[in-house]
């Protein structure tokens, strides 16, 4: 296996934003927002040696409400573009980081995804059993996610890295 790393919603090969954590090698998954959900399936399917995932700011939509992801979902289809502009922008605040060179435009149905996926206290608990090693990174000034919330449900599953003054790119 060679290391194994999922990109986020609308984004492709933008895993070098994160290489100051990134621990690249033949037995870490890693994966950003809707990628770290990717990444997490993967880990849960897979039968071959992983020691650790980790996962940078994950998709954690499960404490809003079915109206705020309707909303974000008419967005979309009303324009596409524009609302991935918006979210690559709030993406790197509270920084400036320029994401066009990571830019895909990303599908109503991977937006319905991740919007819609519940992270399964089980499933991670099987890791765990497994002896799979969960980092979970997020920052304290996301304008994706609820971090304080996530940093509250991930804590008795891994280590929560929290970092006060970074957003949902770290």
């Amino acid at each position: 296996m060679t290391f194994k790393y999922f990109s986020g919603f609308s984004l492709r090969n933008e895993e070098e934003l994160f290489s100051k954590y990134i621990i690249e090698n033949d037995f870490t998954v890693s994966g950003f927002s809707y990628g770290a959900i990717k990444a997490f399936e993967y880990v849960l399917a897979s039968n071959k040696r992983i020691d650790t995932l980790q996962l940078f700011s994950p998709a954690f939509f499960q404490t809003q409400d079915e109206k705020f992801k309707r909303m974000q979902l008419l967005f979309f289809k009303k324009d596409a573009k524009s609302y991935c502009d918006n979210f690559l922008k709030n993406i790197s605040y509270p920084d400036s980081i320029n994401t066009s060179n990571y830019f895909t435009l990303g599908s109503m149905e991977e937006l319905g995804e991740l919007l819609n996926y519940t992270w399964d206290k089980t499933k991670l608990k099987e890791l765990l059993d497994r002896g799979i090693k969960i980092e979970i990174y997020l920052g304290g000034k996301d304008k994706i996610i609820d971090s304080k919330s996530a940093k509250d449900f991930f804590k008795d599953y891994g280590t929560v890295y929290f970092i006060k003054e970074k957003g949902h790119i770290l």
